[in-house]
């Protein structure tokens, strides 16, 4: 007798069993209704990465510059805690007297921490001021003098001109800087006839000290600048105008704000999605927002917070707790209602409470983040770790629960 086999109802668009189409289909549509409901109050322009406009190719962010009290110590926390390897160094020893500095890798993050050497001078100036922060946030560019025209012809104010290093047999480093907002620069980096490490009056650390295993942090995601209260739609016009940026998303003290603080906040994007800049400033509370406690000991409006890809941050975060990094706690009852509000994101409760990683969804994903504590005594300067899994949006589901941390961080130090 033959044998009859029953084949499964199939869909014709997918092959896939009807049945389990169905339950796909479910559960998108499931996932797209809390993404939709988490993302309420935020203004998101989904044409963003085609207004913006291309007349300054970025391919993306060639370093971070910091400017510290300590290189040499910087260069060992960032190695012995975050896992960068130090490649490169500039210092007396290279011929260089004014300052010191060491340049970190890991993936595609470049870091360069950089201190003074003497007591007087722009960097010694800006470290007095300010504490350890960020004093450059460089582009990679095909032409840096031809970025240097675009931006300075539109309104940029100039920080150094277009110049050629000149590395010998390393070949010709090309760059030029422009101002943006408090005392950062945006350098532009053309790398093309170059070879050698990072730039000339560096050289190779040929033997580095081991850095930091089972990390992995990929490349730089967004990076978050604080300023003044009614500066950031100039910084947004600036942008715009000046880089060729587009508006991506927009939020208000409506939906960032606590009982006691509130802040407001563009992003700004390149027409890649390389780049992204949030811009954020306070608003009116009951007591003092995270920005305005930034900006009181910052002494300017700065860059607070530099978020960091991966695609392991379970592990990375874990390791990270290990090596002795300090991330921002979340209650309990974050926890409780954190399923019903972004569904399945790979990662079980259990876990993601006992790491303090923090959950979003929107409608095309969602991510993961977490936010480490201020890195030096100044509350001011931050990291995040942050995977992505679809979503391009910045957790603003999160923003509630995590401005609250913030602020009983803020009452320890007696700046609510």
């Amino acid at each position: 007798m033959a044998k009859t086999v029953h084949h499964p109802v199939t869909s014709g668009e997918t092959g896939m069993p009807a049945a389990n189409e169905a339950a796909a289909t479910a559960a998108n549509g499931i996932a797209a209704t809390l993404g939709a409901a988490n993302q309420a109050g935020a203004r998101i322009n989904r044409d963003a990465y085609a207004e913006a406009k291309d007349f300054l190719p970025l391919d993306g962010i060639d370093h971070v510059e910091f400017w510290v009290g300590n290189a040499r110590q910087a260069s060992a926390y960032f190695r012995a805690l975050w896992g960068f390897t130090p490649v490169a160094y500039a210092g007396l020893e290279t011929g260089v007297r004014d300052r010191a500095s060491y340049v970190l890798q890991q993936h595609d993050i470049r870091l360069v921490v950089t201190a003074p050497l003497t007591p007087d001078g722009e960097i010694a100036d800006h470290v007095r001021l300010h504490g350890d922060g960020v004093h450059d946030i460089a582009f990679a560019v095909p032409d840096a003098a031809a970025a240097w025209r675009e931006t300075t012809s539109r309104g940029a104010r100039s920080a150094v001109v277009p110049r050629e290093l000149d590395g010998g047999e390393d070949g010709v480093l090309r760059t030029s800087s422009v101002f943006t907002y408090g005392e950062v620069r945006h350098s532009f980096v053309d790398r093309r006839d170059y070879h050698g490490v990072f730039a000339p009056g560096y050289r190779r650390i040929k033997r580095p000290a081991r850095a930091a295993q089972g990390l992995s942090l990929l490349e730089i995601d967004h990076c978050v600048g604080n300023v003044e209260l009614g500066e950031m739609d100039k910084y947004v016009d600036f942008y715009r105008d000046v880089f060729g940026f587009a508006q991506l998303i927009h939020y208000d003290d409506k939906v960032i704000h606590t009982e006691y603080s509130a802040l407001m906040s563009k992003v700004m994007t390149n027409g890649s999605g390389r780049v992204k800049f949030p811009i954020n400033e306070p608003a009116s509370g009951r007591k003092k927002s995270q920005i305005q406690e930034f900006l009181d000991w910052y002494h300017a409006a700065g860059t607070q917070h530099i978020a960091l890809r991966t695609e392991d941050i379970v592990g990375t975060v874990r390791r990270l707790r290990d090596n002795g990094v300090e991330f921002l706690g979340m209650p309990h009852a974050y926890y409780e209602s954190l399923a019903s509000r972004v569904g399945d994101v790979g990662v079980p409760i259990e876990t993601l409470e006992e790491l303090g990683i923090e959950a979003d969804r929107d409608e095309e994903g969602y991510l993961l983040q977490i936010f480490t504590r201020p890195i030096q005594d100044r509350p001011t300067f931050f990291f995040e770790i942050i995977e992505r899994h679809g979503s391009r949006g910045f957790g603003v589901g999160n923003f509630k629960a995590l401005f609250e941390a913030i602020e009983l961080e803020q009452a320890r130090r007696g700046n609510l």
